[in-house]
């Protein structure tokens, strides 16, 4: 069992890793480890190293992200569940392409292979939801769903950002024919 203040550090540890890679991906472990208020023994101890650190933020991220599918469910109709989501999605693997240079290529095919599973499956709760009201089409599948979004986070941010457009009309191309 990990004692509560371990517990503590780990989350502020990733929590000020996640920002000061966001600001600036080539912060240094010590910049991190300052950032977060822990000694760089305690950060080494739970990231021996840098690249141990940026997967450990990316599947942090990706977790809470897939665990906030079932909520925006209680809160919103399945389409725009969906968009929300898929929003944070994009966002998500912007923040991990800008980190792509502390990552070997070996890490990004790990970090792809360990997160491509669940977020289908958040994917598919979420076309459930779509398909059981009548919004989304009964032949929309997950995985095809997750290669389209895949251009998404490669539209270039800021104020020509093309994504949100992108996603509008990848949505309206899953929304089921109403019958006539």
């Amino acid at each position: 069992m990990v004692r509560s203040d371990a517990r503590e550090n780990r989350a502020r540890i990733l929590a000020a890793a996640r920002e000061a890679f966001t600001e600036d991906g080539a912060t240094s472990m010590n910049q991190v480890a300052q950032r977060a208020g822990v000694g760089a023994g305690t950060l080494y101890r739970n990231f021996p190293t840098r690249e141990a650190l940026v997967l450990a933020v990316y599947q942090d991220e990706v977790a809470r992200i897939i665990e906030t599918a079932p909520r925006l469910l209680g809160e919103m109709e399945p389409l725009e569940a969906l968009r929300h989501w898929t929003n944070d999605l994009v966002e998500a693997m912007r923040r991990k392409h800008g980190l792509g240079d502390a990552l070997s290529p070996s890490a990004h095919q790990a970090i792809t292979e360990q997160t491509y599973g669940p977020v289908v499956a958040a994917i598919r709760e979420l076309f459930d939801a779509g398909k059981k009201d009548g919004s989304i089409r009964q032949d929309a599948e997950p995985a095809d769903f997750l290669q389209l979004t895949g251009a998404l986070w490669r539209a270039a941010p800021g104020p020509e950002d093309r994504s949100p457009h992108m996603l509008a009309l990848i949505l309206d191309g899953l929304r089921a024919q109403r019958p006539r």
